[in-house]
């Protein structure tokens, strides 16, 4: 059953791949700013179609990557902890989402002394906080997150530099039952965490590589409506067959500095 959330996005006014920080993005080949904005804008109404509520902050002059408000942020419970990014051309966004958090009215804000990417490398199911490292969030953080937003967390490592945050290599279908379901891409992690994962979630969708390669996994799930590429072909009739609703967004533009319809897409719980 779908469930009504709150997100927090931030339009590309000034998106353009001018530095390189993962290995989607390329200096050197074009984009289009308008292209961009045409495609956040459609996934916008997409989720407010689907009935959502979305909250929007306003984007800043040469900080072409806070499009994807998903790394500023992780929100449990209507406790907040904030961000603090790997890369330099990265770490001032972290303070704009900070203030607007306070002018939003929350009252627990607490901003990371470890490296810590937010919803880039945060995934609640529910009941516990999966937690990745490995190309951007320190594992320090982890403990750090547990101890801010009072939830436990299980650590995972990523070891494909493709997948460099959880959000492209993991995403969950269902919160809000007693037995969360997740997809997830299993070459993106360690053995072990692919052993960890397995235990945790026996029912799981395995996601393909070409799933994987197009951020197929980058997905935002209400718990029926799944947001995903247009090009997730067998991760969308998956994902149907589990009696989901895939509702497909072009995010071909976008996908060029690595990020998707999750990475464009804060959760505001609570």
């Amino acid at each position: 059953m779908p469930t009504t959330r709150r997100y927090l996005m931030c339009p590309p006014t000034y998106f353009t791949v001018e530095y390189a920080i993962n290995p989607w993005m390329d200096p050197t080949q074009p984009t289009s700013t308008s292209l961009a904005v045409e495609q956040w804008t459609a996934l916008k109404e997409t989720y407010e179609r689907l009935g959502h509520d979305v909250q929007v902050i306003e984007p800043v002059p040469g900080l072409p990557d806070m499009v994807f408000s998903a790394n500023s942020g992780t929100v449990i419970d209507g406790r907040v902890l904030g961000s603090r990014f790997r890369a330099e051309q990265r770490s001032a966004e972290a303070d704009h989402f900070r203030r607007w958090f306070l002018g939003a009215g929350y009252k627990s804000v607490v901003m990371p002394t470890a490296v810590n990417e937010a919803e880039g490398d945060f995934t609640w199911t529910g009941s516990l906080l999966l937690a990745g490292t490995g190309f951007r969030t320190d594992p320090h953080a982890h403990s750090e997150a547990q101890e801010v937003l009072g939830v436990p967390v299980v650590s995972l490592q990523l070891v494909d530099p493709r997948f460099y945050h959880l959000d492209v290599a993991l995403f969950m279908l269902d919160d809000q039952s007693s037995s969360p379901l997740v997809a997830y891409y299993p070459e993106a992690f360690s053995p072990g965490s692919q052993q960890v994962l397995r235990r945790l979630f026996p029912d799981a969708v395995i996601a393909n590589d070409d799933d994987a390669v197009c951020l197929g996994l980058n997905a935002v799930s209400d718990g029926k409506h799944v947001v995903m590429p247009v090009e997730a072909v067998n991760l969308a009739e998956q994902v149907a067959r589990r009696g989901f609703e895939p509702v497909f967004v072009d995010i071909s533009e976008l996908r060029k500095s690595g990020g998707g319809p999750k990475c464009c897409t804060m959760e505001l719980r609570g």
